[in-house]
């Protein structure tokens, strides 16, 4: 059967359903487990932490950009499933030219849903992903009502790396996901991750900085030092997962984003 992916590459499954699956993108790895897959996932990589009991049962072929090209050929997959930003566009390259590749490109809420339709047929669970969708769907519903009656939006940014400190530019994932908390993203203009200094924090008038968990596992520590430099500014750890997972994570996120905004608003 031919698909098409998100960046409008034409692909063939030669074997459908497929029943050898390697994923290369932990959020998508969760997303076919959630979506009723088990055997037929035969590699992930060693970011793939969920489902957990996959991460110590299912062969890991490396990380997301340092995959390891010899053991995926060897294991003969029916199907890859990659990411435009999180895998190396030449290593991808490099399978598709043996293998069914299929490539997501995810920047907001709308691409997720497309994402997580498109992989359902593409795995043969065209139901099941529409009513993962629509539960979803439900579920932010509840985060758009907040925002939406709300006339607080805090000038913040949200940190992804420690030595440089880096943070999220517009037209990204998690950009949208703070828009959608109803944090004004002060850093909306720049590229997609871009270098900032202490300074640059302390002169934009940052009134909330978010510290994420992931990829740089910033820790309590990391508040401290910072709130000396910021002492005006609400510094607050987060889930990473909650902001830059888009496939079934979804499900958890509009609950956790209206925790964490009673915690940002009526502290």
């Amino acid at each position: 059967m031919k698909f098409s992916d998100q960046l409008k590459r034409q692909l063939e499954i030669l074997t459908f359903p497929p029943k050898r699956i390697i994923s290369l993108v932990p959020s998508q790895t969760e997303l076919l487990s959630d979506l009723g897959l088990d055997e037929e996932v035969i590699g992930i990589t060693k970011f793939c932490v969920r489902p957990a009991h996959w991460f110590h049962t299912k062969t890991r072929i490396g990380g997301t950009k340092k995959i390891n090209l010899s053991l995926i050929r060897s294991l003969h997959p029916d199907l890859i499933i990659a990411n435009k930003e999180e895998n190396l566009q030449q290593e991808v390259e490099a399978l598709a030219k043996d293998f069914p590749v299929w490539i997501s490109d995810v920047r907001n809420l709308e691409d997720s849903y497309e994402m997580i339709k498109v992989i359902g047929e593409l795995v043969g669970k065209q139901d099941t992903a529409a009513e993962l969708i629509e539960k979803i769907k439900s579920n932010f519903r509840s985060i758009f009502s907040q925002t939406e009656n709300s006339n607080h939006e805090l000038r913040t940014a949200y940190l992804i790396w420690k030595d440089p400190l880096m943070t999220i530019g517009g037209d990204t994932f998690i950009s949208n996901m703070m828009t959608i908390c109803g944090f004004e993203n002060i850093f909306q203009g720049e590229h997609r991750y871009p270098e900032v200094s202490l300074g640059q924090l302390s002169t934009v008038n940052c009134q909330l900085l978010l510290l994420a968990s992931e990829p740089f596992p910033f820790k309590q520590k990391h508040i401290e030092e910072l709130q000396q430099i910021l002492p005006e500014t609400k510094i607050i750890l987060v889930d990473g997962e909650m902001f830059s997972w888009y496939g079934s994570r979804l499900l958890h996120a509009p609950a956790y984003f209206s925790k964490l905004r009673q915690l940002v608003f009526n502290a």
